[in-house]
């Protein structure tokens, strides 16, 4: 089980002068609604290294990049559920638009993204290549999002307040 961090914290514990031989990972997102497609692309991430750090959007970010009906699990919960996975080792949040200051400050080994990121898109990059470390493209699991599953959620009737539906 992972453990959630402040940036500080985990600078103190992952930066290159005090990671040793760990080969680090990192990538971000929202995780607003976790579903199979997240679990699948964090474990595949984690097979990249020794230690896979996620960072994840606040609340403010969230709302900034998805509107103002999301997030629908508050940040402490969402880091919670993270944190929970079996192959995330450290969650930390952030508050900027992007991740790039975290990012340059933790230098991982290996920087991963879903594949509906283009190469240029990719924040961190360069601060990434130009230390050694690599970026990594993870293709989508196909049929899963959260905005299709909220989609679905509010296409049900108002009226299923019965304890048995669930």
């Amino acid at each position: 089980m992972g453990r959630i961090v402040s940036q500080e914290e985990l600078i103190a514990l992952l930066s290159r002068a005090n990671r040793g031989s760990r080969r680090v990972v990192f990538t971000n997102g929202c995780f607003d609604l976790l579903h199979p497609g997240h679990v699948r692309t964090l474990e595949e991430a984690r097979t990249l290294g020794d230690v896979l750090v996620v960072g994840l959007n606040d609340d403010a970010g969230v709302r900034k990049a998805k509107g103002d009906l999301r997030p629908v699990i508050a940040e402490d919960e969402r880091a919670e559920i993270l944190a929970a996975l079996e192959a995330v080792d450290f969650v930390v949040l952030f508050g900027e638009p992007t991740p790039r200051e975290l990012i340059a400050r933790l230098l991982p080994d290996v920087l991963v993204k879903g594949s509906d990121w283009g190469a240029t898109e990719i924040v961190g990059r360069d601060e990434v290549e130009g230390v050694g470390g690599r970026v990594v493209s993870i293709p989508l699991e196909p049929g899963y999002s959260t905005t299709s599953i909220l989609k679905k959620i509010r296409k049900l009737p108002q009226n299923l307040s019965h304890p048995a539906i669930c």
